[in-house]
This record gives C-alpha cells, sequence and structure tokens, in this order.
C-alpha cells in the first residue's frame, strides 16, 4: 500500500484536451436514434427542432453553471465532490453509487453495444444470430464479444495513463464532429432549395402528440408543454454526459479557468450541430410516416427501420452507399463516446474510496498516475450488464434520477454561496442568480411531466437511488470499524 499512495494525478489535460472530452462524452449514438422517437410524440417538424434548441439553451445554462463549482472545487470527482461538500456525504456517496451501478457502467455497456452493432454492418458475421454460447439466460453472441473486447481494450488504454486516454478522445472526437459537419454542409447543399414545409405539407407547426388517432392542432397550451417536455427524453440523454470533464478535474492544466471554458465551447459546439443535423433530417425526409411504408421517404423520421434515422436521411442524400457511410460514422463516434466514459468514472470511484466509500484499493493510484483498479472494476461491472442485456431498461430508468442529481448540482451554486461566502471563486455562474434558476425550474417541469406520465421511466430510477441510503450507512459502519481496528 506505502508503494502505491505516493502516485498523484498528473495535470495534462489543456483547454483543446478538455474541450474534447466534452464532446466526445456527448456525441454517441443517440444523435442518430432519438429523433425517430422524438417524432413519433410530437408528430410536428416544428416542434421538434424546438425540442433540440430548448436542450441546446438548458444545457448551456447548465455549463456555464456547473462552471463555477468546478472552479472552486477542482478536484478528482467533480460531481460527487460538488453534492457532498453543498449537502453531505450522503447525498456524495447517492450520486456515485448510482453512477457506478447504472449510469456509467450502463451508458458503457449501451454505447459498446451499439458500436458492435454497427461495426456489423460493416462485417456482416457481427450479428446477435452468430451465437457462441448459449446458457439459457444468458446468450453470447458475435456482438456480445466485439462490445467487450472494446471495453477492454479501452480500459487497458486508459490504465496505461491519461496521455494515452486524451490521444484517443482528441482523435475520434475531431474525427466523429468533422464526420458531423461534413453531414450537415453536404445534405443542406445537397438539399438547398428543398424546405422543411416541402416535406411536410400537413404542416410545419401542426400537432398530434403521440396520439396519431388525433386530429392534427389538437394539442395546445399545457397538453403541448406536457408532450413536449415527455419528448425531450431522448434529446437530454443525448446531450448528456458533457460534466464528464469535471471527474478529472485533478488532471486538467489550470483547471479554475479551463474547466469552465471547456464546458461552455464543448455544450455550445456540439448543441449547434446537434440542432442543424436535425434540420438536415427534415429537409431530406418527412417527419411523419407509415410504418408499413417501403422506403425511406414513406417510412419518415417516426418509421425510420430500426430508429436509424441518421441512416435514412444519408440515404435520401447520397443513396446506396448511405447505410456503409453511417455505420462508419457510428462505429467512430461510439468508440470514442466510451474513451470518454471510461477514461472520466473510475475518478469518482477514486474520490469516493479516499472518503472510505468504495472498495479500498480504488482510491489508489497505480505507477502511471491512473486509478486502475478502479477502471477495472468499472470495466467488469460493464461487461457484466452488457451480458446481462438490462442496461438498455436501466439507463431508461435512471433518466430520472440524472435530473434529480443535476437539480441538486445547479442548487448547490446558491447554497455554497450562503455556506461558503469566502471561498475562492475565479469563474462564477453567467446569469446567476437567474439563469441557473431557470434551468432548475424547467428541469423540475420536465420531471413533474415525467412522473404523471412516464411512471416507467421515474420511479426505478428514483428506486435505485434510494437503495443507497442503507448502502451508504452499511459502508459508513463497516470502514469505521477497519479504521477503529
Amino acid at each position: 500500500m506505502a508503494d502505491t499512495v505516493q502516485y498523484e494525478f498528473r495535470r495534462r489535460l489543456n483547454v483543446f484536451d478538455s474541450t474534447m472530452l466534452v464532446m466526445g462524452s456527448m456525441i454517441g449514438s443517440g444523435i442518430f436514434i432519438v429523433s425517430a422517437n422524438m417524432a413519433r410524440e410530437l408528430a410536428s417538424p416544428g416542434w421538434l427542432l424546438v425540442a433540440w434548441a430548448l436542450t441546446g439553451v438548458v444545457t448551456v445554462i447548465a455549463a456555464v453553471s456547473y462552471g463555477e463549482l468546478a472552479a472552486m472545487m477542482p478536484q478528482a470527482g467533480g460531481i460527487y465532490v460538488y453534492l457532498r461538500e453543498a449537502y453531505s456525504p450522503l447525498f456524495g456517496f447517492l450520486y456515485g453509487w448510482t453512477l457506478f451501478l447504472v449510469i456509467q457502467t450502463g451508458t458503457i455497456a449501451a454505447v459498446g453495444m451499439a458500436f458492435a452493432k454497427y461495426l456489423g454492418v460493416l462485417i456482416p458475421s457481427i450479428t446477435e444470430a452468430n451465437i457462441f454460447l448459449d446458457l439459457g439466460v444468458v446468450k453470447v453472441t458475435s456482438v456480445h464479444l466485439v462490445a467487450i473486447a472494446s471495453i477492454v481494450f479501452l480500459t487497458w488504454v486508459n490504465m496505461r495513463g491519461v496521455e494515452e486516454g486524451k490521444w484517443v478522445q482528441n482523435i475520434f472526437t475531431f474525427t466523429k464532429a468533422a464526420i458531423l459537419i461534413l453531414f450537415v454542409v453536404i445534405g443542406l447543399w445537397v438539399l438547398r432549395g428543398t424546405g422543411i414545409a416541402d416535406q411536410n405539407p400537413q404542416g410545419i407547426w401542426n400537432t398530434q402528440g403521440n396520439n396519431p388517432a388525433q386530429p392534427l392542432s389538437s394539442l395546445t397550451g399545457f397538453a403541448l408543454m406536457a408532450t413536449l417536455a415527455t419528448a425531450m427524453v431522448g434529446s437530454l440523454f443525448s446531450a448528456d454526459a458533457w460534466y464528464n470533464v469535471t471527474f478529472a478535474s485533478a488532471e486538467v492544466i489550470n483547471p479554475r479557468k479551463t474547466i469552465p471554458v471547456s464546458l461552455f465551447l464543448g455544450t455550445v459546439i456540439v448543441t449547434l450541430i446537434y440542432f442543424l443535423v436535425n434540420v438536415v433530417y427534415l429537409k431530406s425526409l418527412p417527419l411523419r410516416g407509415d410504418p408499413e411504408g417501403l422506403t425511406a421517404a414513406a417510412r419518415g423520421i417516426q418509421y425510420a427501420a430500426e430508429e436509424r434515422v441518421g441512416t435514412a436521411s444519408m440515404y435520401q442524400i447520397l443513396g446506396k452507399p448511405a447505410e456503409i457511410i453511417m455505420a462508419l460514422a457510428v462505429v467512430i463516434s461510439t468508440f470514442g463516446c466510451n474513451n470518454g466514459i471510461i477514461l472520466t468514472g473510475a475518478r469518482v470511484y477514486y474520490a469516493m474510496a479516499q472518503d472510505g466509500l468504495f472498495f479500498r484499493r480504488t482510491g489508489m493510484l497505480s505507477r502511471r498516475n491512473v486509478p486502475a483498479i478502479g477502471l477495472a472494476v468499472q470495466g467488469v461491472w460493464s461487461i457484466l450488464l452488457c451480458l446481462s442485456g438490462t442496461y438498455s431498461d436501466l439507463l431508461d430508468y435512471v433518466i430520472f434520477a440524472v435530473m434529480i442529481f443535476n437539480v441538486l448540482i445547479i442548487s448547490a451554486i446558491y447554497i455554497l454561496r450562503k455556506k461558503r461566502p469566502e471561498a475562492e471563486r475565479p469563474y462564477k455562474a453567467f446569469g446567476y442568480p437567474v439563469l441557473p434558476a431557470v434551468y432548475v425550474v424547467f428541469s423540475l417541469f420536465v420531471m413533474l411531466m415525467l412522473l404523471f406520465y412516464k411512471p416507467k421511466f421515474t420511479w426505478p430510477g428514483l428506486i435505485i437511488v434510494l437503495v443507497g441510503i442503507p448502502v451508504y450507512f452499511l459502508w459508513k459502519r463497516s470502514a469505521e470499524k477497519v479504521s477503529a481496528g
């Protein structure tokens, strides 16, 4: 133990690296998929764009608000530390518990599986029909093996040091951002002269919510707001994980200035790209479609084959090569996304272990100055979630939990201003106290709508968080006994 604890984090991440980490953690497979479900719920091209625009605005508000906490407490663990200091160690533990159990590891599993499935478009032998092991309850296919291999490889890369991890992140994030920008540029050029209204003669703003039996334009007022809020689950989740850079604060050069800048730049760039990608979707495809349609245009965005809106849109623009091109884009996107998530997550477990609230050895750094044991534990649990097949359901369940923690963290700005007025704040939340309050009110409204209209997305996630309460006290008691012994 004495040989291990002497190692410290090395500050190797500059503004560019940190911005790439923000962007890379955000851009996964969601932007290519979630617009299909959102289109089914909203049934309106105009309101689909409003949903993405609102997502961008609230994400940037959250990011420029988080900057104050990141500059104030530039420590490994990020959000865990903010919750611990603003509220109590219990709140920090509940976040770390949920992060490890589902949020971070479930995302790693889901993104790994998406990587493997899209790689299967390029390599046909990678398919769920290709079963290597059938244990009845668990079936191991070639898709599972590729997903697991990608998680193992990226975990190994990040065990070698933050330098190696950041280079993978920079290369893949730059590449996938460039691909999305190229998609937007080519799409807008090829489709010049084609308007969104051309693809949607029923009207841009007419909506029927998620009930096709309703007449168009039937949703107004509160009903429209509720539908918009519940539909935004997809876009909010696609724009999530931007805060992962705060987990690695101890490895950022001049973190008090670098992290706020990277949070702002990264979220602004990605949300602009996301919005423009959806403009291209709507210029290339009708939003409303027929689930039995034989062509991409007939199915529309709502019923794109296997929800692959990106592929359907590119097919309309480039023709047959679209499937291969888009599959390659998603493979690059998901690989880079998982690298960022894997790199940062272990830093939270490190911070928890330092407080005696996680496995002791995850709070130690290897000779390469990284939490190697934490990376390994995270990798193992992610692989088990891959094999269990429950990762997708678990991620649905924790969307509500993620929003709870985001509200608590933004609220922590107000609490810490009163609790620790003397603390150094090299950066203060932009628009305080109004903009952080706007984010909190907006998020609470979305959460309330989810409680009423999508309870299956709320109560399970809340239960996962609450189960952490007795676990916290058991872990704390165990740690106290070890210390006393």
